[in-house]
């Protein structure tokens, strides 16, 4: 099984509808929604995970599960119920986010500190959801360090999590490599519950890296499908990836999605964002990039990068 990751910033409904439409991806998880201490109108639901509208599922057929960020158990909960009423196949539970901000407010990776806590967490959710609706959780190693990393584990394990995603590093290391797969192997021995290995899965190469050391056959993609979205298609064995030319029409059609949901003075920001991940596998993106890299007016960038596709590819 191989999902895309949550990617605050990123990863929201316009690229994973791009990178679903690729193939080779079984599920999604949205970029949290932060909850501080209310339930939160269907609107907001719907604008982070506009697929709630459409079974909870991307263009290509593949579902989005929501994922919930915050430290009160109730309110999670309370939140939680709704999202199964809207239809949800799923809640997800973040106790990964490594940003200061999240973490100042008692979210994210700072829960790790606390296990009890997380526990509460869980078993709320779980208790406030239909038995059919699966709830899971990503976590880092730790905070600071990776001492209570099987602790945190064990206690969502507990709660009654469906299924447990590992990023393979501790807040304080945050996203430099390398990750440390082989302390997931150490959480899946005390666990009796499926887990998901993620972190520095760049290449089919790290992929196969990552599943010795791991032990996990399911995998999680972040960066590394956003930089080359045949990614998952080549762990699969079913290509060994997508170029440029097919690439193309994919992004033209992440550039008219982002025209319908992003303020035009952000549009070219996204689009240059995600050049600036595929240069590391495409010369072609980095031509692009550097064409672009000074300009702002979203009708001038349509022009210079989709309007001559036919001759690009």
């Amino acid at each position: 099984m191989l999902l895309l990751a949550p990617m605050e910033g990123l990863l929201d409904h316009t690229l994973r509808d791009a990178l679903t439409r690729v193939g080779g991806v079984d599920r999604c998880v949205s970029e949290f929604i932060r909850v501080t201490g209310t339930l939160l109108p269907d609107r907001v639901f719907t604008r982070i995970v506009p697929e709630l509208l459409s079974s909870g599922r991307t263009r290509a057929g593949v579902p989005v599960r929501p994922q919930l960020l915050g430290s009160d158990a109730a309110c999670l909960a309370e939140n939680a119920g709704r999202l199964a009423e809207l239809g949800s196949p799923g809640i997800d539970l973040n106790f990964g986010c490594p940003a200061k901000v999240v973490n100042r407010h008692g979210g994210g990776a700072m829960l790790l500190q606390d296990p009890e806590l997380v526990q509460r967490i869980v078993a709320a959710v779980r208790r406030a959801v239909p038995s059919h609706i699966p709830v899971s959780a990503k976590m880092r190693l730790g905070y600071d360090d990776d001492l209570r990393a099987e602790e945190c584990a064990q206690a969502i394990a507990d709660a009654g999590a469906d299924e447990l995603v590992v990023h393979a590093r501790t807040k304080a290391h945050g996203y430099k490599p390398p990750a440390y797969w082989e302390r997931i192997a150490a959480i899946r021995a005390v666990v009796n519950l499926p887990v998901i290995a993620n972190g520095e899965i760049w290449t089919l190469q790290d992929a196969q890296r990552c599943r010795e050391a791991s032990g996990c056959d399911a995998l999680m993609l972040g960066r590394g499908m956003v930089a080359d979205p045949g990614l998952a298609l080549a762990i699969r064995g079913e290509a060994r990836g997508i170029g440029w030319a097919a690439l193309l029409p994919l992004m033209a059609e992440f550039w008219r999605l982002v025209a319908t949901r992003v303020e035009p003075r952000h549009r070219a920001g996204r689009l240059k964002q995600w050049l600036n991940y595929l240069r590391r596998r495409y010369p072609q993106a980095q031509a692009a990039y550097d064409e672009l890299r000074t300009i702002n007016d979203p009708r001038v960038i349509g022009e210079r990068l989709f309007a001559r596709q036919e001759g690009d590819a």
